[in-house]
């Protein structure tokens, strides 16, 4: 579809096709399947280069998960539809597009445009929304920024991939009508707004695997809608040869060795053979090298013009958080926070602060601003702030802290990472400031062994726990004691196991200062996935029992002008991998806020999550703020928003339920996912009985007038006031009904006035609306105060 010019006009496809005539059989089929993890296969001889690809939704990467290699880490693309901006959408985009330039990357693996159908779905943080046209706009806007970059976006996956469990294997059942009107819009609006890649799903839809599903891969998406990019397998999801290159793959990934691979030698037979043909091959190959072209790694063709990360950066994450975050409850106008003289911040995720989510979406960022580091920022030294993390819910723990790790070779910060031969042989020896390591590559050939040593200095006396984490068998060393373990892999998704590892826990009572050797000796199998090896060191330092913690917390809560408590999710409940088995936030959360909200009734609670939580507690304390989610700068963005220096301008781009009452399931039954709720998700799906709080909700600092709506050639021109006391913004969200059709999205635009000011905004209503169907325009899908 859309592209350079020089690179989708006719004169240039016959180079493209000159260049494909010059390569043999062998080397066509050759370009078809990853040359390792992250890239593609050069061809010195028709002067195609290397061309790599990267995760992901939170920043790009790149292809190694190493601390050295710093990555932006953005909130989560919830958030960001939270924001209900094209226009910033368009930015992040370009935001990221200008990273993965600065790391060599050629292709990021994102977005992720599968739908919120249920929210307990694992990787729910990692997609935009509920409703189809809210996802199609802002998926488009981010696609569209990525390539300004000169960087292929790649729309995923492709399709009904909205559960983890049993991912790999599951059946969608989804009627024709649903899969058209719901899931497969805002991949068909991705690839009209210029996607040069699609990824395909594991799973099945109607019977066939996605991989294998010509009439979606070929007669929709190649045929129906043109696209002219390339189609690449998610990791291993290419189990067939002949039956997935004639459905309309194009790319398998990754490039590995052994049964994993269904291409290469075998597509190469398959076409001998007759059962795959020649030319199918050459089309696949011609989108290679068209995307190659695009992103300027085949000679003769203009390279993207140079972009690199912006000095502001970080300014424009502090900016894109704050713009996502939503305020769902203001009573007595506690926010914003008028200088308090003592704050106490309570909670888990106040401690230990959920930036990210977990699976292959995870970047490591140069750094995550905490909600203590933004509050002491923004208020200053006059505000005395005490920390308690009031309950402990995690179920692993956090890294070891790299201050109290030294090297043992050379004194310096960090652990000492070995490779090693089976003869003990060290092969490669390097130090670290990490305490957990993820290796798809780059292990040196010929280990059998990695050990990760640190000697540890503890800064308090008590009961110190330390952790080995990992899948397989390790020799723990822990001052005086070797312990030999074996963990195995907890679950059925082998990928999730790497990303999130089982843990042991030792316990040694130390003084203050006390210095303790902390090893992990990991003999590598070959039974990993991938070939892959993952472990860390974790620890938790002495604490109270959690009764006398909670006790203390609310001690503090009523000695303070206000109590913040910071509860959430973690990556123990919000990663690939595995979906939800509640909406209840994790441990004794809600029973902490209660009695924070008893003890002070000046009371605010930040939710530091990527999907809906129920909260019972949510009409007895003075203020609700959802933070999702937000990055690496979110402690910032937090304190802005809660201070006031930031408007909190989100709106919800899910529904939150009041129970669990009609929550969809994500678990296939007999291997299949039945979609019997047909197109009736989210706001389409809840009875007003069982809504939290509405899909489009959010408060300002300010207040708004709807004064007048006009339609005039399916745009809806709608003016609104200013009434407050400050300058505000307001999401105007525009949808439609027929007496045959209930309430549906139509459209929305963001504006922005001073106290007192009008504004007349203009909202591209939905082409795909009946002719004939009445407009109502309001604050959210349960709000509506003007109609057309």
């Amino acid at each position: 579809m859309t592209g350079s010019p020089l690179v989708s006009g006719g004169l240039m496809e016959d180079v493209l096709r000159a260049r494909l005539a010059k390569l043999t059989l062998e080397e066509k089929v050759g370009l078809l399947t990853g040359a390792d993890f992250w890239t593609l296969h050069p061809v010195p001889k028709i002067g195609l280069r290397r061309m790599v690809l990267s995760d992901g939704p939170s920043g790009v990467r790149g292809t190694t998960w190493d601390e050295r290699d710093p990555s932006l880490l953005f909130p989560s693309v919830t958030a960001l539809a939270a924001t209900w901006d094209v226009a910033a959408a368009e930015r992040t985009g370009r935001l990221n597009g200008a990273q993965a330039r600065d790391k060599g990357v050629h292709v990021q693996l994102a977005p992720t445009i599968n739908l919120h159908r249920t929210p307990l779905g694992g990787r729910h943080f990692e997609n935009f929304s509920e409703d189809p046209l809210l996802v199609s706009r802002i998926g488009a806007g981010f696609v569209r920024g990525v390539q300004s970059a000169g960087v292929a976006a790649t729309v995923k996956h492709f399709v009904g991939n909205d559960s983890e469990t049993e991912r790999n294997s599951y059946d969608a059942v989804i009627d024709d009508e649903t899969l058209d009107e719901l899931y497969l819009r805002p991949f068909e609006e991705t690839v009209k707004a210029g996607a040069w890649a699609v990824m395909a799903a594991y799973n099945k839809v109607n019977g066939l695997s996605m991989t294998e599903h010509r009439p979606l891969l070929t007669d929709v998406l190649k045929v129906r809608w043109g696209f002219d990019g390339i189609v690449m397998s998610d990791w291993t999801a290419i189990r067939s040869t002949a039956e997935s290159a004639n459905a309309g793959m194009d790319l398998e990934m990754p490039g590995l060795p052994g049964p994993l691979n269904f291409w290469r030698d075998k597509l190469v037979a398959a076409v001998r053979e007759g059962a795959v043909s020649e030319e199918v091959i050459d089309d696949k190959v011609l989108r290679i090298l068209r995307l190659a072209a695009r992103v300027g790694v085949l000679d003769g063709f203009p390279e993207p013009a140079p972009v690199s990360t912006p000095s502001d950066a970080r300014e424009q994450l502090r900016d894109l958080a704050a713009r996502g975050m939503v305020l769902l409850r203001n009573e007595g106008g506690v926010l914003p926070l008028n200088a308090p003289r003592k704050i106490a911040l309570i909670g888990p995720n106040a401690v230990r602060f959920g930036a990210q989510g977990g699976g292959s979406a995870h970047v490591n960022p140069e750094h995550v601003v905490t909600p203590l580091e933004g509050l002491r920022r923004v208020l200053g030294d006059d505000t005395e702030i005490e920390l308690r993390a009031g309950v402990y819910p995690h179920k692993r723990y956090a890294g070891l802290p790299m201050e109290l790790a030294t090297d043992p070779e050379t004194g310096g910060r960090g652990v000492r990472l070995t490779f090693l031969d089976a003869q003990g042989g060290v092969l490669k020896s390097e130090r670290r400031e990490a305490a957990s390591f993820l290796f798809f590559e780059g292990i040196p050939d010929g280990t059998a062994k990695i050990t990760v040593a640190t000697d540890v200095t503890v800064a308090e006396p008590g009961l110190h726990t330390f952790a080995a984490q990992g899948l397989g068998t390790y020799g723990v060393t822990l001052g005086d004691t070797v312990t030999e373990i074996t963990m195995a892999l907890e679950g059925d998704d082998p990928l999730g196991g790497l990303l999130a590892p089982p843990e042991r826990r030792f316990v040694l009572e130390l003084d203050a200062g006390a210095t303790v050797p902390f090893r992990l000796e990991h003999e590598l199998s070959g039974e990993a996935l991938f070939g892959a090896a993952s472990f860390g060191l974790g620890y938790f330092a002495p604490h109270l029992p959690e009764d006398d913690e909670l006790d203390a917390s609310v001690a503090a809560a009523r000695e303070a002008d206000v109590a913040i408590v910071v509860v959430g999710t973690n990556d123990d409940v919000e990663s690939e991998g595995f979906d939800r088995d509640t909406l209840a936030l994790p441990g004794r959360q809600d029973e902490l806020v209660a009695a924070v909200a008893a003890a002070n009734p000046r009371t605010v609670v930040v939710v530091n999550a990527g999907s809906p939580v129920l909260m019972p507690w949510r009409d007895d304390v003075a203020a609700v703020l959802w933070a999702w989610l937000p990055g690496q700068e979110g402690g910032d963005a937090i304190a802005d928003v809660l201070t006031g220096a930031a408007e909190p301008g989100g709106r919800l781009p899910t529904t939150f339920p009041a129970s669990e009452d009609n929550v969809l399931s994500p678990v296939p039954v007999d291997g299949v996912l039945a979609y019997e709720e047909g197109d009736k998700i989210g706001y389409r799906h809840y009875p007003a009985d069982d809504v939290a709080y509405p899909f489009g909700h959010g408060l300002g600092y300010t207040t708004w007038e709807y004064a007048d709506v006009k339609v005039v050639g399916g745009v809806a021109e709608v003016t609104v006031r200013n009434t407050g006391h400050r300058t505000g913004r307001e999401v105007v969200q525009a949808y439609a009904t027929t007496d045959e059709m209930p309430v549906r999205l139509a459209g929305f635009a963001v504006a922005e006035a001073a106290p007192g000011e009008s504004v007349t905004v203009r909202i591209e209503l939905d082409d795909r609306l009946p002719a004939s169907c009445r407009v109502h325009v309001g604050r959210s899908v349960a709000d509506l105060r003007l109609h057309a």
